[in-house]
């Protein structure tokens, strides 16, 4: 093994590790519906979450620019590759502790995720696949396009479905009654 390829093969240990640890919390392989869809952005609320790509994916595509910045700020001189494999491990914890039970009820109790069971292992193993995609495109990206894209995808699902990442994260810290009312249209 070169020491180049040491961080592309600790990424992808990382990454089996947690779809191991996700499949072993008793996590679905893929939609109990026995279905392996590649947009569940439109499917009935049961199958939220268990298709390869839906409509939280943009969020964590987002989540590889926001590491990639932050990374950038606080470990710029790490190679690359290393920073992948802190990028990696912060998302693959983030997929597990997404889906435990203390987080899954947190976002039940939330007019978005009303109904919420968590992830499906394939619809994790591609919500850690578009973070990937997110730290690369951050990479090459010159700094004002990155926050073009971040800024671009919040109010495409803002618009589509009253949701993003932002609004993800202020509800699980903070609800605000005003944005529940505004999210279920009431």
């Amino acid at each position: 093994m070169t020491q180049t390829n040491r961080p592309l093969i600790l990424t992808a240990a990382i990454t089996v590790i947690a779809l191991i640890v996700l499949y072993g919390m008793g996590r679905d392989l893929i939609c109990p519906c026995g279905n392996i869809k590649f947009w569940g952005g439109n499917t009935p609320l049961i199958e939220s979450s268990k298709h390869l790509f839906d409509w939280y994916t943009p969020s964590h595509l987002l989540h590889g620019f926001l590491v990639f910045g932050l990374l950038w700020l606080v470990a710029r001189r790490v190679p690359l590759g290393w920073r992948l494999v802190i990028a990696t491990m912060i998302e693959a914890s983030w997929e597990v502790l997404e889906n435990t039970p203390m987080v899954i009820n947190a976002y039940r109790e939330l007019p978005a995720g009303a109904g919420y069971s968590g992830d499906s292992v394939i619809n994790s193993a591609m919500d850690i696949g578009a973070m990937f995609l997110g730290f690369w495109l951050a990479s090459r990206l010159p700094v004002w396009a990155s926050v073009l894209v971040i800024v671009g995808f919040e109010v495409l699902t803002v618009w589509l479905i009253r949701d993003g990442l932002a609004l993800n994260i202020l509800m699980l810290i903070h609800p605000i009654d005003a944005v529940s009312a505004w999210q279920t249209g009431s």
